[in-house]
C-alpha cells in the first residue's frame, strides 16, 4: 500500500471484533487450576481480557519464576487443546481461541469502511500466531487488510509496540499525510494509542469497566457496533479538515 495519504483504522480483536470472554476465561481458570493457585474471582477474570496474559498472571499472584510456565499452560488450552464446547457448532469441541463469536454487525461495519477507502488492520496484544488463525476461522482475514499482534517471545508485547509493528508493515508515513485511529475496548488500547500519538475510539460493547476508556483518554466511546463506521468517518473528516 504505497499511496498517500493513507487512512488507517487499527482494530483491537478481543472485545472489539469478537466476544471472546468464554474462551479466554476458560483457559485462565484451567491455568490456575493446573498450577495449583486459587482461581481469581469473576471480576478479576474479566480483567484478563485485553492486557498481555503474562501481565495479568503476575497481577493475580503468579510468581515471576512461574510466569513462563503459566503462559505455556494458558497457550496450550487457548491454541491446542480442544476441550471447550463450540458456540458456533453445537456438539463440537474447540480450543479456547475458537470458543468465541463475532459481534453482530461487525462484518457490515468493516465492509462499509473498506468500501470507503480505509486501510483496516487488526492490532492486538494477543500473539500474532494466534490472531491469524482466529481471524481466518471467522473470515475476518477477508474483511481487513492486515493482521498484527504481539510476538511469541514477548519481545513485542504492549499495544504501542504492536501499533508500531503494524505501521512498519503498512508503510505508514505521517510526514506524507497519513492518519490513523485506534479502535478498542480497553485501557490498553487507549494508552497504546496515546503512546503512539494517536486517538482512540472506545468500544462500549467490550470489556472495559465503567469509566475506564474515558479515564485513559478515549476521545469518544460508542455504545453499539452500529455506529462504528459513521464514527470513524466523522473522525477522519475532522482530522483531514484540520490538516488542510
Amino acid at each position: 500500500m504505497s499511496e498517500h495519504p493513507k487512512k488507517v483504522v487499527l482494530l483491537d480483536l478481543d472485545g472489539t471484533l469478537t466476544k471472546s470472554d468464554p474462551g479466554i476465561i476458560g483457559c485462565v481458570v484451567k491455568t490456575f487450576m493446573e498450577m495449583g493457585y486459587p482461581v481469581p474471582d469473576d471480576a478479576e477474570l474479566h480483567r484478563f481480557i485485553g492486557p498481555a496474559i503474562s501481565e495479568s498472571l503476575q497481577r493475580n499472584g503468579i510468581p515471576d519464576d512461574k510466569l513462563d510456565e503459566g503462559v505455556r499452560i494458558y497457550r496450550k488450552y487457548y491454541s491446542d487443546e480442544a476441550v471447550f464446547d463450540d458456540p458456533n457448532n453445537p456438539g463440537m469441541k474447540v480450543p479456547g481461541r475458537l470458543n468465541n463469536t463475532i459481534y453482530p454487525g461487525i462484518p457490515e461495519q468493516l465492509a462499509k469502511l473498506r468500501a470507503d477507502g480505509y486501510y483496516l488492520a487488526v492490532a492486538s496484544c494477543k500473539p500474532q500466531y494466534q490472531c491469524i488463525p482466529i481471524c481466518e476461522h471467522f473470515h475476518l482475514d477477508t474483511m481487513v487488510d492486515g493482521i498484527y499482534g504481539a510476538s511469541k517471545d514477548n519481545s513485542r508485547l504492549d499495544k504501542d509496540q504492536v501499533i508500531r509493528w503494524a505501521f512498519q508493515h503498512i508503510g505508514f508515513d505521517e510526514n506524507a499525510g497519513d492518519k490513523a485511529l485506534m479502535v478498542g475496548d480497553r485501557w490498553t488500547d487507549a494508552d497504546g494509542a496515546k503512546a503512539c500519538g494517536l486517538d482512540c475510539l472506545g468500544c462500549g460493547w467490550g470489556y472495559a469497566e465503567p469509566g475506564e476508556l474515558k479515564a485513559h483518554g478515549a476521545y469518544r466511546v460508542l455504545d453499539s457496533v452500529d455506529g462504528l463506521a459513521q464514527a470513524v468517518e466523522e473522525y477522519f473528516a475532522e482530522v483531514f479538515m484540520n490538516a488542510s
